[in-house]
């Protein structure tokens, strides 16, 4: 089994220390780089290519959002897992936004971190547990005049099947991949199911999929 390769981002070296620590010590899982601000991050990571980029959200600067919608554009198949002290659910509408495959409060255990990264490194999508219904409640009491969410019932399989594996962070291209169509298929079905669901971005349909339960396996 390849090793877990993990790179960190946090402007405090202790923080960063005790990371690596932590990280190096688990069994097939090593850290690769580090990086004390997102510009620096943004530079090593298409160089090292690793599996998971485990992000602070705070940094002076390029900020952790910023930095982890930069990556997405240049290295897709990265996966970012946010780590922050904020427990603002707009914080977290902007991490999945910018295309954070999930992320952990900094006052979590550190089994949960370890666990977060495993997650999103096998393709999940990772909400910490104190947080999650937030970020469901956000998508359920929608602004007045929005109306009801439309039901996945009106979806095609193909649209359910390719709505669930992007909610779960794979890209358009390992889609095409695992469904053996093409990338333009995908975009054409995820375009499609996003109409049909009344939804606008990423960020609403990781949502959704937590509300529906298509990611509680991850």
């Amino acid at each position: 089994m390849a090793e877990l390769r993990v790179f960190l981002v946090d402007d405090h070296a202790v923080v960063r220390e005790g990371l690596k620590a932590l990280i190096n010590a688990q069994p097939g899982m090593a850290v690769v780089g580090e990086a004390a601000d997102g510009q620096t991050a943004c530079e090593q990571v298409p160089r090292l290519r690793p599996d998971v980029v485990v992000m602070d959200v705070s940094m002076p600067g390029l900020t952790g959002s910023q930095a982890t919608e930069r990556l997405q554009q240049e290295c897709p198949p990265v996966k970012v897992l946010a780590l922050t002290v904020h427990e603002d659910k707009g914080y977290i509408r902007q991490l999945l936004a910018a295309g954070a495959a999930g992320y952990v409060l900094k006052r979590s255990a550190a089994e949960e971190l370890i666990h977060a990264i495993r997650v999103v490194a096998g393709g999940g999508v990772y909400l910490d547990p104190t947080m999650a219904g937030k970020v469901v409640g956000g998508f359920v009491r929608r602004p007045p005049g929005e109306g009801p969410p439309k039901g996945a019932g009106e979806l095609s399989e193909r649209e359910v099947e390719v709505a669930r594996l992007t909610a779960a962070g794979y890209s358009n291209k390992e889609i095409a991949s695992r469904l053996e169509l093409s990338v333009k298929t995908v975009e054409t079905y995820r375009a499609r199911g996003l109409e049909k669901l009344g939804l606008k971005s990423r960020a609403d349909l990781v949502r959704y999929a937590v509300q529906q339960g298509w990611l509680k396996d991850a």
